[in-house]
């Protein structure tokens, strides 16, 4: 009886053995691969990423009016500064349950293949995602975040931490591309061209080395003389621009498809008012003519109204964005060369180089006109009129107020540059919520508080209540 119950115990086992791997074979997906492509994970975060960042959330909804660089012409909620704690959660939601991850797992993918050039490429917009999150939000999960088996309830890190980790990424990306080394392919920003992403990499080391020089002056003093002793280079000409050139519907740019179906928004006064005064030849660039005939021709809106108030100027007699910004294939820049230049001229006005500040000043107005198509002839013009004249006793408001133009259409930067150098200066409408203030961060998700309560606890106890009038740390003046 004993020896029928073994057997009997034996066939049961053997039977569910089968079963286990009839299962196994049945839940396997005949159409997907078992092994994780690196080209298609690259191609897939870095779109994902860029209609994330260049979106209507992120950018239309929210920085392209803390810049004042668009405004609300129906639905002016937004404009108004009427937001809540589910406002903000498409840059936290895609940064890290797509675009971290993803760039994690070709980090992975690149160091079992022995392949360098996706380390590096995956480390640099790893750290660029990164830098977006910190920029809007300020403490985030930076050592814990993309860690999923180990950390179901990330920690926040420190602003300044963030930072200072960002620039060792970044220093270890320039270190892992490697032009003579192993081609990589799902490259949709420089076609696989690993000059240009060691370039792109310094370049974001210089952006964060500003990022932090009002109040880590020394550190950032150290990364730029850095770079320098590597002789390493950054962008150098309008060719090398980071960006995501879209294709047409329905892989065009997030703010093509928005007015495919919408009419929401249109360029703001505030800076078709600054073009105007400078004779700026980018305005017939960055607005559209109004569609009713008006003497200006280009008819900006003002920031903040009541829907009212907006429906009484009108669609018609205001204007859109202009027609480069709402093609199908307008690129979304992630860093361009005029930025750059910008940078190099305030690290020179730092004292942080011994290069020529107000020269770098011009070239960086000019590869802005340039990356608009203005003629040499029109640049020459604009360069000598008295708006536009470098004033080293005030560099901040020289550089500040031309970069600010320069990044038009880049709503999450350009609202951190004038956050940095607080300038322009912009007045909010008397319609906002926030008695006269602009916003100066994001507010955390409401999954934040529900379902990494410690941590986001922890984070409002150290950086201060979760507010859009609660500077971050770079923000120091």
């Amino acid at each position: 009886m004993k020896k029928n119950r073994l057997y009997i115990f034996a066939a049961f086992a053997l039977f569910l053995a089968s079963c286990s791997k009839e299962l196994d074979e049945i839940n396997i997906n005949p159409n997907a691969t078992e092994n994780a492509q690196p080209d298609y994970l690259l191609t897939g975060a870095i779109k994902n990423t860029a209609d994330t960042y260049w979106g209507t959330t992120n950018n239309m909804n929210s920085s392209l009016l803390f810049a004042q660089h668009w405004a609300k012409v129906q639905y002016t909620e937004e404009d108004r500064f009427v937001f809540s704690n589910s406002s903000f959660t498409a840059l936290w939601s895609t940064g890290y349950s797509q675009s971290i991850t993803g760039f994690n797992k070709i980090i992975e993918i690149g160091t079992s293949t022995d392949n360098s050039n996706y380390r590096g490429v995956a480390l640099t917009l790893r750290s660029w995602v990164f830098l977006l999150l910190t920029d809007a939000y300020g403490d985030v999960p930076y050592n814990e975040a993309g860690k999923l088996k180990q950390f179901i309830t990330p920690a926040y890190d420190k602003q300044k931490d963030v930072y200072y980790g960002l620039l060792d990424d970044l220093k270890a990306a320039k270190t892992a591309l490697d032009p003579a080394g192993k081609t990589i392919a799902g490259d949709i920003i420089y076609s696989g061209n690993i000059d240009k992403w060691k370039k792109f990499a310094n370049s974001l080391r210089l952006r964060i080395a500003l990022r932090i020089a009002d109040r880590e002056p020394v550190k950032a003093q150290q990364v730029i003389d850095e770079i320098k002793a590597d002789g390493d280079l950054y962008i150098s000409d309008n060719t090398e621009i980071a960006q995501l050139i879209y294709q047409i519907s329905p892989q065009q740019n997030p703010v093509s498809a928005q007015f495919d179906t919408r009419d929401d928004y249109r360029i703001s006064k505030t800076i078709v008012d600054k073009l105007f005064g400078l004779s700026d030849p980018r305005l017939a660039v960055f607005a559209s003519k109004t569609q009713t005939a008006t003497p200006e021709e280009y008819v900006g809106l003002p920031n903040g109204l009541t829907n009212s108030e907006a429906s009484n100027l009108g669609f018609a007699k205001t204007s859109k964005p202009g027609t480069y910004f709402l093609a199908a294939q307008a690129p979304a820049v992630i860093f361009s060369y005029a930025e750059l230049l910008f940078d190099r001229a305030e690290a020179a006005a730092r004292g942080f180089t011994s290069e020529d500040a107000a020269a770098l000043y011009k070239q960086a107005i000019t590869a802005s006109l340039k990356q608009y198509g203005i003629s040499d002839a029109a640049i020459t013009t604009y360069l000598a009129r008295a708006g536009v004249q470098y004033d080293a006793s005030n560099y901040k408001k020289s550089i500040g107020e031309q970069k600010w133009i320069a990044l038009f259409g880049q709503g999450m930067e350009a609202w951190t540059e004038r956050r940095r150098l607080d300038y322009p200066v912009l007045t909010a409408s008397v319609n906002t919520v926030l008695e006269g203030k602009i916003p100066v961060r994001f507010i955390y998700p409401g999954t934040e508080q529900s379902l990494n309560t410690k941590s986001y606890t922890n984070a409002v106890a150290s950086q201060g209540a979760d507010l859009l009038t609660t500077k971050l740390w770079f923000d120091v003046f």
